[in-house]
């Protein structure tokens, strides 16, 4: 069979797209990172004040959280979190975990990182 017949049989657009798909679907495999969540500015933790900062003041300092939700008791909860994997080097993590009562009022917080300090 002649090669340049096959090719232009085998090499058709919807393959060739197939095909290219997937290269680029695989790219942050190849790559070795991979990021779950947002970022936040952590260096901001220090302006929430347990008894003080309001959901809207949390709000304007860290954005949208990735999560809410409720506890038990009825407390809302807001989750910051920025994940960051990579093959060849060392993970990050952060969380930002904010409790609020039932008034929108910061009742705790927890925040944890794996990020080295500089």
């Amino acid at each position: 069979m002649n090669s340049k017949i096959f090719y232009s049989a085998f090499w058709t657009r919807p393959i060739r797209t197939s095909i290219l798909t997937a290269i680029f679907a695989m790219c942050p495999a190849f790559s070795g990172c991979v990021s779950v969540g947002h970022t936040f500015p952590a260096g901001q933790v220090s302006a929430i004040h347990i008894g003080e900062t309001t959901q809207n003041d949390v709000a304007n300092i860290f954005g949208k959280p990735i999560k809410t939700g409720f506890l038990d008791n009825g407390m809302k909860t807001w989750t910051y979190s920025h994940y960051q994997y990579n093959l060849f080097e060392n993970n990050d993590a952060e969380d930002l975990i904010i409790k609020f009562d039932k008034r929108g009022i910061v009742s705790s917080f927890n925040y944890n990182t794996s990020k080295r300090s500089k």
